[in-house]
């Protein structure tokens, strides 16, 4: 029998994903699953958006240019240069999703064996990105009990080595929630400098921020114009997880020119999709108040709610629509599982993504899970009740 390559044994399985046959099983079982495991939001996509689809009339659906159509490009440009990005056409290039950014990101600015220092825990799949381009993620330790803070600048120092080649930073945070302050910003923008580092930063979350916390990006400081590379999606800014639409910004243009290559490769992004993005841009922001408020609203909900459980500790995230809360148990990918396979209130149980996929760092994360608020409250508050259930029942107590 033909082998699988190495890289294939090598890439990880998605931690969100990844108990999705156990939750199938309980479903067919007739359990009903509350689903805080994953990303997609239950918001409607903007009326603006699919209207835009309901409205194509083109008679060939064609190739679009592999920078994405200039209409697009030009459209994103009012978008970012509204929160003061000073940016134009030519820094963009359009991706088919924030997962495609981040690759072609790394393929354009690093080389096989490169590192890159990213703050754990962190999203499960920068794993794989690095895996599949070959970079060598080195992590660095954020913790919980500061509600997963930037790590002090000098132990980011600490990891830089000949293979350094980038920072990798995702604000406001997934999986923690955790919203990076100007001043954390501006203490990132002196070790880059003083390295000659790139620093991505993926802003998949930036419209929400709680508490009229203020969003800061690396766009937004002075000096750091070649090193910046802004990773962005569609995605979770207008519930359209589905569209499959991002892009890569940055005003380095031996970077926008080699990852152009790669998105040449790859011919072009979708059509349709960029029609549905263009028209997404003239979303009112009342949608973003509304949508703002519904979120912070289920936060509440659910720190509060996890917090009142015995022997669970769960930070107040300042954005994002997740948290990582530690509970009292031996095994947080144990525990996850025999949720789904062995529990049940009133006929009920709780999907949610073990934080151990989220870390590098081998036992880390073991007792902590990652919840995603993407359900309305009612929804919310009863998974809490089966939650508190289930820890009370679990054999596998810590």
């Amino acid at each position: 029998m033909p082998k699988i390559s190495s890289k294939g044994l090598q890439m990880p399985a998605s931690p969100i994903r990844k108990l999705t046959p156990f939750a199938d099983r309980a479903k067919k079982d007739g359990r009903k699953v509350y689903h805080l495991n994953i990303g997609q939001p239950d918001i409607e996509t903007p009326k603006g958006m699919l209207d835009a689809i309901k409205g194509i009339a083109f008679k060939v659906w064609a190739y679009t240019p592999s920078e994405g159509t200039l209409s697009y490009r030009e459209k994103l440009t009012t978008y970012y240069n509204k929160i003061g990005y000073n940016i134009e056409p030519s820094n963009i290039i359009v991706t088919t999703g924030g997962s495609e950014a981040i690759t072609v990101a790394m393929m354009a600015c690093l080389d096989a064996g490169d590192e890159v220092i990213i703050p754990e825990p962190f999203y499960a799949n920068y794993n794989g990105f690095a895996c599949q381009t070959g970079v060598v993620v080195k992590p660095i330790l954020s913790v919980i009990e500061n509600g997963f803070a930037l790590p002090p600048i000098a132990e980011f120092e600490k990891l830089i080595t000949a293979k350094t080649k980038a920072i990798l930073i995702c604000s406001p945070n997934n999986p923690t929630g955790y919203l990076y302050s100007k001043e954390e910003l501006k203490a990132l923008k002196l070790l880059v400098l003083k390295y000659d580092l790139y620093l991505f930063a993926d802003e998949a979350y930036r419209e929400f921020c709680y508490d009229g916390r203020e969003f800061t990006s690396p766009m937004h400081l002075n000096g750091l114009d070649e090193n910046v590379i802004v990773l962005d999606t569609v995605s979770k800014r207008y519930s359209a997880c589905g569209a499959r639409l991002g892009c890569i910004i940055t005003k380095n243009k031996n970077v926008i020119a080699t990852a152009l290559k790669f998105a040449q490769a790859r011919l072009s992004p979708g059509l349709v999709e960029q029609i549905a993005g263009e028209a997404a841009v003239d979303t009112p922001d009342s949608y973003f108040e509304a949508v703002n408020k519904e979120y912070t609203n289920r936060r509440d909900t659910i720190v509060k709610a996890l917090n009142k459980m015995e022997g669970v500790y769960c930070p107040n995230p300042g954005g994002a629509f997740y948290v990582v809360a530690k509970l009292p148990i031996d095994n947080a990918d144990k525990f996850c599982q025999w949720m789904l396979e062995s529990f049940s209130y009133e006929n009920e149980t709780v999907m949610m993504a073990p934080a151990t996929g989220f870390y590098s760092t081998p036992n880390k994360g073991t007792n902590e899970v990652r919840l995603a608020y993407v359900l309305n409250i009612a929804d919310i508050e009863k998974a809490m009740v089966c939650l508190e259930a289930g820890l009370k029942a679990y054999p596998g107590k810590a």
